[in-house]
Protein backbone atom coordinates (compact mmCIF):
# COMPACT_ATOMS: atom_id res chain seq x y z
CA UNK A 1 0.00 0.00 0.00
CA UNK A 2 2.62 2.01 1.16
CA UNK A 3 4.45 1.86 -1.92
CA UNK A 4 1.18 2.69 -4.46
CA UNK A 5 1.50 5.89 -2.54
CA UNK A 6 4.80 6.71 -3.63
CA UNK A 7 4.05 5.95 -7.17
CA UNK A 8 1.11 8.36 -6.93
CA UNK A 9 3.29 11.63 -5.45
CA UNK A 10 5.65 10.78 -8.30
CA UNK A 11 3.23 10.75 -11.05
CA UNK A 12 1.97 13.86 -9.57
CA UNK A 13 4.71 15.74 -9.20
CA UNK A 14 6.43 15.30 -13.13
CA UNK A 15 3.69 15.97 -14.54
CA UNK A 16 4.25 19.69 -14.34
CA UNK A 17 7.50 18.75 -16.21
CA UNK A 18 8.90 19.71 -19.69
CA UNK A 19 12.06 17.02 -21.18
CA UNK A 20 14.37 18.68 -23.74
CA UNK A 21 14.37 15.69 -26.00
CA UNK A 22 17.53 14.85 -27.88
CA UNK A 23 17.12 13.07 -31.33
CA UNK A 24 20.70 13.06 -31.98
CA UNK A 25 24.02 12.41 -30.11
CA UNK A 26 25.24 9.45 -28.36
CA UNK A 27 23.47 7.78 -25.84
CA UNK A 28 21.73 7.69 -22.01
CA UNK A 29 22.02 4.48 -20.21
CA UNK A 30 23.00 0.84 -21.01
CA UNK A 31 22.59 -0.86 -23.98
CA UNK A 32 23.87 -3.97 -25.29
CA UNK A 33 23.47 -6.60 -28.34
CA UNK A 34 20.22 -8.48 -28.28
CA UNK A 35 19.00 -11.50 -30.11
CA UNK A 36 15.50 -10.96 -29.11
CA UNK A 37 15.31 -7.70 -30.86
CA UNK A 38 15.59 -9.48 -34.02
CA UNK A 39 11.92 -10.85 -33.54
CA UNK A 40 10.30 -7.53 -32.19
CA UNK A 41 11.80 -4.61 -34.43
CA UNK A 42 12.92 -3.68 -37.69
CA UNK A 43 15.59 -1.36 -39.09
CA UNK A 44 14.97 1.56 -41.17
CA UNK A 45 17.92 2.64 -42.96
CA UNK A 46 18.86 5.32 -45.65
CA UNK A 47 22.50 5.46 -46.93
CA UNK A 48 25.15 3.65 -44.79
CA UNK A 49 24.56 4.24 -41.05
CA UNK A 50 28.11 5.35 -39.90
CA UNK A 51 29.71 7.76 -36.98
CA UNK A 52 30.24 10.21 -39.75
CA UNK A 53 26.83 10.61 -40.69
CA UNK A 54 26.48 9.21 -44.29
CA UNK A 55 23.43 7.65 -43.29
CA UNK A 56 20.26 7.53 -41.52
CA UNK A 57 19.43 4.42 -39.41
CA UNK A 58 15.88 4.33 -37.56
CA UNK A 59 13.76 1.14 -35.93
CA UNK A 60 10.36 0.38 -36.72
CA UNK A 61 7.91 -1.75 -35.40
CA UNK A 62 5.92 -4.59 -37.07
CA UNK A 63 2.01 -3.65 -36.54
CA UNK A 64 0.16 -5.85 -39.70
CA UNK A 65 1.08 -7.76 -42.22
CA UNK A 66 1.02 -4.66 -44.14
CA UNK A 67 1.90 -2.02 -41.88
CA UNK A 68 4.57 -0.64 -39.24
CA UNK A 69 4.59 1.19 -36.47
CA UNK A 70 7.72 3.98 -36.27
CA UNK A 71 8.60 7.66 -35.21
CA UNK A 72 7.41 9.76 -37.11
CA UNK A 73 10.99 11.97 -37.72
CA UNK A 74 11.86 8.02 -38.51
CA UNK A 75 9.27 7.73 -41.00
CA UNK A 76 10.36 10.83 -42.83
CA UNK A 77 13.36 9.28 -43.99
CA UNK A 78 12.04 5.93 -44.57
CA UNK A 79 12.00 4.17 -47.68
CA UNK A 80 8.36 2.79 -47.28
CA UNK A 81 5.77 4.79 -47.67
CA UNK A 82 3.84 7.02 -44.96
CA UNK A 83 0.23 5.88 -44.37
CA UNK A 84 -0.27 8.31 -41.52
CA UNK A 85 1.63 10.56 -39.17
CA UNK A 86 -0.12 11.31 -35.49
CA UNK A 87 -1.42 14.83 -35.10
CA UNK A 88 0.65 15.82 -32.77
CA UNK A 89 2.98 12.98 -31.57
CA UNK A 90 5.98 11.45 -32.90
CA UNK A 91 4.59 8.91 -34.27
CA UNK A 92 3.75 7.47 -37.54
CA UNK A 93 2.49 4.78 -39.64
CA UNK A 94 4.19 3.23 -42.57
CA UNK A 95 3.52 0.52 -45.63
CA UNK A 96 5.52 -2.72 -44.96
CA UNK A 97 5.62 -6.09 -45.78
CA UNK A 98 5.25 -8.14 -42.68
CA UNK A 99 4.85 -11.70 -41.69
CA UNK A 100 0.89 -12.77 -42.37
CA UNK A 101 0.68 -13.68 -38.71
CA UNK A 102 2.12 -10.24 -37.59
CA UNK A 103 -0.37 -8.72 -35.27
CA UNK A 104 0.26 -6.53 -32.60
CA UNK A 105 -0.68 -6.50 -29.29
CA UNK A 106 -0.40 -2.82 -26.67
CA UNK A 107 -1.27 -2.10 -23.13
CA UNK A 108 -0.59 0.89 -21.89
CA UNK A 109 1.97 0.38 -18.96
CA UNK A 110 2.34 2.57 -15.46
CA UNK A 111 4.64 4.49 -13.51
CA UNK A 112 6.84 1.85 -12.05
CA UNK A 113 6.79 -0.76 -14.22
CA UNK A 114 9.21 -2.55 -15.52
CA UNK A 115 9.76 -2.66 -19.23
CA UNK A 116 12.44 -3.25 -22.03
CA UNK A 117 13.27 -1.47 -25.09
CA UNK A 118 14.32 -2.94 -28.46
CA UNK A 119 15.82 -1.57 -31.61
CA UNK A 120 19.00 -0.71 -33.44
CA UNK A 121 21.84 1.21 -33.16
CA UNK A 122 23.17 3.56 -35.26
CA UNK A 123 26.87 2.73 -34.75
CA UNK A 124 27.06 -0.62 -34.81
CA UNK A 125 23.76 -1.43 -37.02
CA UNK A 126 22.91 -4.20 -34.27
CA UNK A 127 20.06 -5.19 -32.63
CA UNK A 128 20.36 -3.97 -29.12
CA UNK A 129 18.19 -4.15 -26.02
CA UNK A 130 17.80 -2.22 -22.55
CA UNK A 131 16.09 -2.70 -19.13
CA UNK A 132 14.33 -0.17 -16.74
CA UNK A 133 11.33 0.91 -15.05
CA UNK A 134 8.57 3.63 -15.80
CA UNK A 135 9.52 6.89 -14.38
CA UNK A 136 7.39 9.81 -14.75
CA UNK A 137 4.87 11.30 -17.48
CA UNK A 138 6.59 14.66 -18.84
CA UNK A 139 5.15 16.97 -21.47
CA UNK A 140 7.67 16.81 -24.52
CA UNK A 141 8.10 20.07 -27.51
CA UNK A 142 9.74 20.02 -30.43
CA UNK A 143 9.28 19.86 -33.82
CA UNK A 144 7.79 16.39 -33.90
CA UNK A 145 5.72 16.50 -30.13
CA UNK A 146 3.46 18.77 -29.81
CA UNK A 147 0.75 20.24 -27.12
CA UNK A 148 -1.14 18.05 -26.00
CA UNK A 149 1.56 15.45 -26.74
CA UNK A 150 3.02 13.78 -23.39
CA UNK A 151 6.00 11.01 -23.35
CA UNK A 152 6.72 8.73 -20.49
CA UNK A 153 10.04 8.76 -18.49
CA UNK A 154 12.72 5.58 -18.37
CA UNK A 155 15.85 4.82 -17.14
CA UNK A 156 16.15 1.92 -19.41
CA UNK A 157 18.88 2.90 -21.75
CA UNK A 158 18.85 4.72 -25.60
CA UNK A 159 21.35 4.60 -28.15
CA UNK A 160 21.08 6.38 -31.23
CA UNK A 161 18.69 4.73 -33.98
CA UNK A 162 16.42 3.36 -31.49
CA UNK A 163 13.90 5.79 -32.63
CA UNK A 164 10.75 4.04 -33.95
CA UNK A 165 11.98 0.70 -31.90
CA UNK A 166 9.42 -0.81 -29.51
CA UNK A 167 8.99 -0.68 -25.52
CA UNK A 168 8.11 -4.04 -24.56
CA UNK A 169 5.93 -4.69 -20.98
CA UNK A 170 6.55 -7.53 -19.25
CA UNK A 171 3.63 -9.38 -20.44
CA UNK A 172 4.70 -9.11 -23.86
CA UNK A 173 2.10 -6.42 -24.77
CA UNK A 174 3.87 -3.29 -27.16
CA UNK A 175 3.80 0.03 -24.11
CA UNK A 176 4.97 2.62 -26.46
CA UNK A 177 7.20 3.75 -29.27
CA UNK A 178 10.43 4.88 -28.67
CA UNK A 179 11.39 8.69 -29.55
CA UNK A 180 14.31 10.00 -28.08
CA UNK A 181 16.18 10.95 -24.41
CA UNK A 182 16.52 14.01 -22.55
CA UNK A 183 19.86 14.96 -20.64
CA UNK A 184 17.56 16.40 -17.83
CA UNK A 185 13.74 17.21 -17.37
CA UNK A 186 13.07 20.18 -15.33
CA UNK A 187 10.14 21.84 -13.48
CA UNK A 188 8.60 23.94 -15.68
CA UNK A 189 7.35 26.01 -12.86
CA UNK A 190 10.43 26.59 -10.37
CA UNK A 191 13.33 24.86 -13.26
CA UNK A 192 13.98 22.63 -10.47
CA UNK A 193 15.85 19.45 -12.50
CA UNK A 194 13.98 16.37 -11.67
CA UNK A 195 15.37 13.44 -13.89
CA UNK A 196 18.50 12.95 -15.32
CA UNK A 197 19.79 10.73 -18.47
CA UNK A 198 16.39 9.14 -19.27
CA UNK A 199 14.83 7.58 -22.49
CA UNK A 200 11.39 8.81 -23.74
CA UNK A 201 8.75 7.08 -25.13
CA UNK A 202 5.06 7.98 -26.36
CA UNK A 203 3.09 5.53 -24.34
CA UNK A 204 -0.13 3.44 -26.11
CA UNK A 205 -2.58 5.27 -24.83
CA UNK A 206 -1.58 8.99 -26.69
CA UNK A 207 -2.06 7.15 -30.13
CA UNK A 208 -4.37 4.17 -29.03
CA UNK A 209 -7.36 5.94 -31.02
CA UNK A 210 -5.66 6.97 -33.94
CA UNK A 211 -4.15 3.92 -34.53
CA UNK A 212 -7.23 1.93 -34.76
CA UNK A 213 -8.76 4.68 -36.60
CA UNK A 214 -5.64 4.51 -39.54
CA UNK A 215 -5.52 0.60 -39.92
CA UNK A 216 -8.96 -0.32 -39.01
CA UNK A 217 -7.69 -2.48 -35.86
CA UNK A 218 -9.64 -2.67 -32.59
CA UNK A 219 -8.28 -6.18 -31.36
CA UNK A 220 -4.87 -4.50 -30.97
CA UNK A 221 -4.78 -4.53 -26.84
CA UNK A 222 -5.49 -8.12 -25.34
CA UNK A 223 -9.10 -8.22 -23.89
CA UNK A 224 -8.24 -8.35 -20.41
CA UNK A 225 -6.76 -4.73 -20.83
CA UNK A 226 -8.97 -1.87 -21.05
Amino acid sequence: MLEKKIIIMKTTLLWPALAALALSGCSVGHTEYSRTALEHVDMSVTGIPTVLGLGILGTTIPLTPEYSLTAAHVATTAVQRVKAYHPYCDVAIIYHKNSPETLAKFRTSKVGEPIKMYGYSFISAMPVESSGVNLARTAITNKWNKKPCMAMASNAGVVQGMSGGAVYNADQTIGGVIVGYSHEISNVRSKQVILKDVSLYIPYGDFKHWLEQNIGQTTLTPPDHA
